[in-house]
Parts: structure tokens; C-alpha cells; sequence
């Protein structure tokens, strides 16, 4: 099942109608499937739902940008629809959802479990692991200049940081030093 949906998001992250180019897969979601499953390890948490909810965390967004402002929301109600249809059970059904609905940064809302907080955590992470990507985005997908995609990133990573758990501050502490001293 989670080839399937990887190949699914993956494919999806490769088409020209993806605001965010095939950036989104290689330097966004793959890095949050492996620190949701590392987080997963390190909490007891379901590791087969965190990484189903990291691979699904930003489908609604790559199929769909006008469903980016929400895709939270779009996100859990696409993995319903997918996950019911690969026949997965509905209790695990209900935790990826909770899991997607959590993640964003931009619209805090408790984790009530630990799947939410590994998957937003590694979310989170990921900002830091893919500055470069994130300045491409800025620039290019976003049309900013240099000021406007400092003072945008900026605002990503502090609020990234602000929603991470201590667990996921241990992870990314050096780099988001690195970064505050950078910009």
C-alpha cells in the first residue's frame, strides 16, 4: 500500500499542472516520510500511518494549487477517499487524517497524538533541510525578490521552529542557528 501511494504522489509531483515542480517531492515530502518514520521510532508512534500521512500530507496542493490555503483540510478529505478505496482500515483511516489535518505551521492546531506530532514535526524539519529549494520557490514560483523571499522564509522557518516538539528541535537546533545568523 505505501508504494502505491508513493508512486501515486510522486507522479503527481512530476506533472506540469504541480505549482511546486518535482522540487516538492525530492527535497519536501521525501525528507518528511523519513523523519516521520524516525520520529515514529523514537515516540512508539504507528510507524505505517505516519509515513502514509507524509506521503499524503501536501497531495491536495500538488494535485490542486487553489487548494493550497486549505489543503490541510483537502489533504485529509483526498486520503479518506484514496485510503477507502485501497481498502485500508477505517480506524487507521481516521489517524492519517488527523495526522494531515495537524501538519501545517500556519494553522496551529493541537497534535492529540504522537503520528500528528511526528508527521508535523517532520514537516517542519524538512524547511530546514531544503533552504535552497525554498528560496527557488520564493523566487521563481512566487516571483519575489531577494527582500521579499528573506522576510517570507524567514517567517516559514521561525514559525517551523515555534511548532516544532523538543524532539524535533534536537534534530534541526544547528541549522536553524545557522540560518538566524545567516539571513
Amino acid at each position: 500500500m505505501i508504494s502505491i501511494i508513493s508512486d501515486l504522489v510522486e507522479d503527481a509531483c512530476k506533472r506540469e499542472t504541480n505549482h511546486f515542480g518535482y522540487g516538492i517531492w525530492k527535497y519536501h515530502i521525501v525528507n518528511v516520510v523519513k523523519f516521520s518514520r524516525e520520529l515514529a521510532v523514537r515516540t512508539g508512534a504507528d510507524i505505517e500511518v505516519v509515513e502514509i500521512a507524509a506521503l499524503l500530507h501536501d497531495y491536495a496542493s500538488v494535485k490542486d494549487f487553489s487548494m493550497s490555503d486549505d489543503h490541510h483540510i483537502y489533504g485529509a478529505r483526498e486520503a479518506e477517499t484514496l485510503l477507502r478505496e485501497l481498502g485500508y482500515p477505517e480506524d487507521k483511516i481516521r489517524q492519517v487524517k488527523t495526522c494531515i489535518y495537524c501538519h501545517r505551521g500556519s494553522v496551529p492546531v493541537e497534535k492529540p497524538t504522537k503520528e500528528s506530532m511526528c508527521v508535523s514535526d517532520a514537516d517542519a524539519i524538512s524547511h530546514f533541510l531544503a533552504i535552497p529549494s525554498l528560496y527557488y520557490l520564493a523566487f521563481t514560483k512566487h516571483g519575489m525578490d531577494v527582500d521579499e523571499a528573506n522576510s517570507w522564509l524567514s517567517t516559514k522557518l521561525e514559525r517551523s521552529w515555534q511548532k516544532l516538539s523538543p524532539e524535533g528541535k534536537d534534530i534541526v537546533r544547528k541549522q536553524y542557528e545557522a540560518f538566524k545568523k545567516l539571513v
